[in-house]
């Protein structure tokens, strides 16, 4: 794809993922102009897709409360032909979770013998 001048173009890079194999993302936003999409999926192995399928180089990760709920937005972007295109995928996590990205060692997911 040379541009993403149109609205057309735009979803057609999205057509494009699809036919690949790619799950088709749960929402889509597209801003007039088409220089902002942003594709939102709905679970880690479709953003791993998505993202790579797209050749995203920027990747950020946001953990914040959402009104007594952990969230986790992970969010990969690449700039197309003056198109910004984000991926976003939006978690829920628990405090344990949480303790999982603050220690160096984390605990086995393997229940305990007793």
């Amino acid at each position: 794809m040379t541009e993403l001048a149109t609205r057309a173009q735009a979803f057609g890079l999205i057509a494009e993922g699809v036919a690949a194999g790619l799950s088709a993302p749960w929402r889509l936003y597209l801003a007039r102009g088409c220089r902002y999409l942003s594709l939102n999926v709905g679970d880690r192995q479709e953003w791993n897709s998505w993202r790579t399928h797209l050749g995203c180089p920027e990747l950020s990760v946001r953990v914040y409360d959402a009104g007594g709920e952990i969230r986790r937005a992970s969010v990969a972007e690449v700039v197309l032909d003056g198109c910004r295109i984000s991926v976003e995928l939006v978690e829920e996590v628990s405090t344990e979770d949480l303790d999982q990205l603050l220690t160096t060692e984390p605990t086995s997911a393997e229940p305990e013998e007793k």
